[in-house]
């Protein structure tokens, strides 16, 4: 089960690295002429997107530690 768990974990901080480059890309990447109608342009969309989708992989990573503390802590 804790070797599940140390798999899950890894992916959610894979997860998390990539959500954090393709945040930072969006921001080199910004085109302040590319504006929609709120005047928002898509760079600003995307790096909301993917600073909220990099907190929640972390919370799930912080969750998953967690969950292997308190079995490694029962164990002994």
């Amino acid at each position: 089960m804790s070797y599940l768990l140390i798999l899950l974990i890894l992916l959610a901080a894979g997860a998390v690295v990539f959500a954090l480059v393709r945040g930072l890309i969006a921001f080199v990447n910004m085109e302040p002429e590319d504006v929609d109608a709120d005047g928002v342009t898509a760079s600003h969309k995307k790096q909301n997107e993917m600073m909220f989708a990099r907190v929640k992989y972390q919370a799930i990573a912080v969750i998953l530690v967690a969950l292997l503390l308190l079995l490694a802590g029962g164990q002994s």
